[in-house]
Formats: C-alpha cells, structure tokens, sequence
C-alpha cells in the first residue's frame, strides 16, 4: 500500500473526544422514574464540582450569570512515547570529529504506516539511500503506527534523543514529508519553527489557525524559516488548494521565504519527483540559522 491513500480529512482527523453526553430518555420511563434520574444527574454533577473545585464566587446583577460558578482543575499527566525508524549517517561521519551534519527528518505516507520498518524505504530519502545514494546529511526517518497520524510529541522525542546521541548542526536541521507526512511537516514545522531551518511539504495541507495563533517568540522564528511546497495540480487525493492555503498564510504572516512548486500534470505522486531532484538537497543545504545569542 502505497503513500497516496490518505484523503485530507483522514490526515487531520482529530482525536479529542467529548468527556460524556447527554442520554435521551425513554418514553417507557414513568413521571417518577425520569424525576429519580435527572436527580442522580444532580447529584452526578454536584460530586464532581466537589471534586473539581469552586473558585471564589463573581458578583453579578444578571440572575442568570449567577447560576454559573467559576471552576479550575488540576491533573499531571505523564506520557512515555517512542518510535522505530531508520538512522542514515554520511560515509565520513564520525563520532569523534568536531564537525556537525545538517539533518533531515523525513515523514512518510499513510501507506507506509505499521510494524514493518521496511515500508519506510519505499518513497523519499530512505528509498534513495537503499538505492546506494549517498547524502551529506544524518537522515532521521520514523515509522507511524498503523491507524495512527503523525504525532507532534513524538517527533519532537525523537529528534531531541537523536540530536543529543549524534553530531548534528542544529542549525541546519530540515523537515520533509509526503502526503500524510507532508500534513505532519506543515503541523511540526510550522508549531514548532524554531527546530527547524527549511521545511519541504509535499502533497499535504495544514491548519492556517496555527500560522494565525503563532505566539510573539515562534512568530520571530516562523518568519525566518525557509518553505518550499509541493503539489500536483491534478491531485486527487488531496486538492492542490490545501497547499495553496497554507501557502498564503505564510505570506499575509511576514515569512520571508516561501514557495510552492505545481507541477501541471501529476496527481497524487508529486514526491517521486521532488526527491528524485538534487535541487531540494542543494536549498536545504542553502539555508541555515544563526545561531541563538
């Protein structure tokens, strides 16, 4: 199965559900039988205002803000996350050198998703590289579990443990994706821009709000990374349109550097021949950040 079958509204599905809903009634239920529930439904409620907590009450002069109470809570969650993936070094890498090696994180397709590492090499860098390519650059590629997206807590674990175990540049650290992978490389790259120094989504879309919502400090860093996307015009899967909306917020935004490659005739595939092309490597390599004072 193949990197094209992921539909856009499969690739950002979200995850949240909603903590409990309201039952409907049914008729069979007697005039006592309904008032009992809807008083355990009370009863249900106030327990879990105990729970929770009141804040200080607000005065109010309307009779109906005043039926509501002011909450909070409090709850440490803990999280372990992990991931299989295979690791590129360049050949005149070396543990003992004082150089450092840009890196790209690559994020494959839907199709590439599971247990079967081997999958990842069917698109993209790590494909080249099973073809005796050689790079100058440490090339991350992780496998998403099946049924799953890429998750943002994940990739960032992984590209902390591997720059902390690698001589990496961390000022030369680049991000591509396909298709579901190109929808992770507009979340992560532009969440969390200050990571990144170019970002090359192919195929993919994103949410325009997290351009908009971008706080003051990873503002300064959005308008400094470098964007190249990618698109085929007659794309079925997933429309040219969702690169092209995140591609104007970028702009409107103040990002110094963005661009969007259609090509005219391809459809879903646009990534075999972005990959295939050394220009991308050669821009990547282009662009790097100065270093934070």
């Amino acid at each position: 199965m193949e990197g094209n079958r992921c539909p856009a509204s499969v690739a950002r599905s979200g995850g949240d559900q909603p903590a409990w809903s309201w039952a409907v009634m049914p008729s069979a239920f007697t005039h006592n039988q309904t008032r009992m529930a809807r008083t355990k439904v009370l009863l249900l409620a106030v327990v879990g205002t105990l729970m929770v907590g009141s804040l200080p009450a607000v005065a109010s002069d309307n009779p109906e803000e005043a039926m509501q109470k002011a909450q909070e809570f409090k709850r440490r969650i803990t999280k372990v996350v992990g991931a299989k993936y295979f690791l590129y070094l360049p050949k005149d890498y070396s543990p003992k050198s004082r150089q450092r090696w840009p890196l790209i994180l690559f994020l494959h397709g839907a199709g590439e998703r599971g247990t079967n590492l081997a999958l990842v090499t069917v698109h993209g860098p790590p494909k080249l590289v099973k073809q005796k390519r050689e790079f100058p650059f440490i090339i991350v590629s992780p496998q998403c579990p099946e049924g799953e997206t890429w998750s943002n807590d994940v990739l960032l674990g992984l590209l902390d443990v591997v720059m902390k175990q690698y001589r990496v540049n961390a000022n030369r650290v680049y991000l591509t994706g396909l298709s579901m992978g190109g929808y992770g490389t507009w979340s992560l790259g532009i969440r969390y821009p200050e990571k990144f120094t170019a970002i090359a989504p192919i195929c993919g879309g994103g949410e325009t709000i997290d351009v908009l919502l971008a706080n003051r400090q990873r503002s300064a860093a959005l308008k400094t990374l470098a964007v190249w996307a990618f698109h085929g015009a007659k794309d079925p899967t997933v429309p040219l349109e969702e690169s092209e909306h995140m591609v104007a917020a970028l702009k409107k935004a103040g990002v110094k550097e963005v661009e969007l490659t259609v090509y005219p005739e391809a459809v879903h595939d646009s990534w075999t021949e972005t990959y295939e092309n050394p220009k991308l490597y050669e821009w990547f390599l282009r662009h790097e950040r100065k270093p934070a004072k």
